[in-house]
């Protein structure tokens, strides 16, 4: 089974894109809003080096920003839809 884990914040026009495409393809995510939770936002520096949303964690690959094309390649890698 995939795991998808979308980084948001409320405003962020590509998040609500991005959200849009995954259920449109009708992936199922976990969806973290960073505005709400900082110690998340410091954590994803950390770990990606991007302070910008979305980012995008498929099966432990992180994904910067709304790709669509590279997110349904790391499903596709992992044996996903």
């Amino acid at each position: 089974m995939n795991s998808v884990t979308v980084y948001t914040t409320t405003q962020c026009p590509y998040c609500v894109m991005l959200k849009n495409f995954l259920s449109e393809q009708n992936i199922s995510f976990n969806e973290v809003n960073v505005e709400t939770q900082p110690e998340v936002m410091q954590r994803l520096v950390k770990t990606t080096g991007q302070m910008g949303v979305p980012q995008t964690e498929v099966n432990g690959q992180w994904i910067i920003g709304f790709d669509p094309n590279n997110i349904m390649i790391a499903l596709r890698n992992r044996g996903g839809k």
